[in-house]
């Protein structure tokens, strides 16, 4: 079946609410692990010790085990329980909408981000920050300076407030609303701080 167009934001809704019904423990413990397995044996992957692969043909045969698993697959909507399923040129049509480049951030900070390939001359975009690691109210903002002021540092990642004005960040309350809004103000001031605001969050 050839792809009319790529899969959008609305098709894609229409098809986990259609989608099969599958447990999240059956999705992480049995789906993803078992097809993972068949890919590495169907397409013969190995990487010893090397992590990073050179060979052209493994690299080659990484890709298309890729596209074979997510065929295969599907996707996963943790919030409707349902797997949406996805056709080859579905993928394709996808990929050849996929932007070149990618512009992150503004003004002297502006960074762009675009597609690399091995051995590649130009540096990678490196993002800074504790990931979402959980980070106290009193040391936030100069956790996030600490990294802005790196020059090889290009965007930030921000951790998790623990708490705000002493209540914790709890999760699915207003405290949580207000914690992330408090991360977003931490986060832009310690940006000015560090000479940097217009870098990307």
């Amino acid at each position: 079946m050839t792809a009319r167009r790529y899969v959008d934001v609305f098709e894609a809704y229409n098809r986990f609410i259609d989608g099969e019904h599958i447990s999240e423990s059956d999705w992480d413990y049995t789906i993803i692990p078992n097809n993972a397995s068949l890919m590495k044996k169907r397409y013969d992957i190995k990487f010893g010790s090397n992590i990073l692969p050179e060979d052209q043909d493994l690299v080659d045969r990484l890709f298309v085990a890729g596209i074979d698993m997510l065929i295969t697959t599907g996707i996963y909507n943790i919030n409707t329980g349902t797997r949406m399923k996805i056709s080859e040129d579905e993928i394709y049509e996808g990929l050849k909408m996929a932007p070149k480049t990618l512009r992150l951030g503004e003004g002297k900070d502006m960074v762009e981000c675009f597609q690399r390939r091995g051995n590649s001359i130009n540096k990678p975009i490196i993002e800074g920050g504790p990931t979402g690691a959980p980070v106290s109210e009193d040391i936030y903002a100069t956790v996030i300076e600490s990294y802005a002021q790196e020059p090889v540092v290009d965007t930030i990642v921000s951790g998790v407030l623990e708490s705000v004005k002493g209540h914790h960040s709890v999760k699915n309350t207003p405290w949580e609303v207000r914690a992330t809004l408090g991360e977003l103000n931490y986060v832009h001031n310690a940006l000015y701080e560090a000479g940097r605001p217009g870098m990307a969050i």
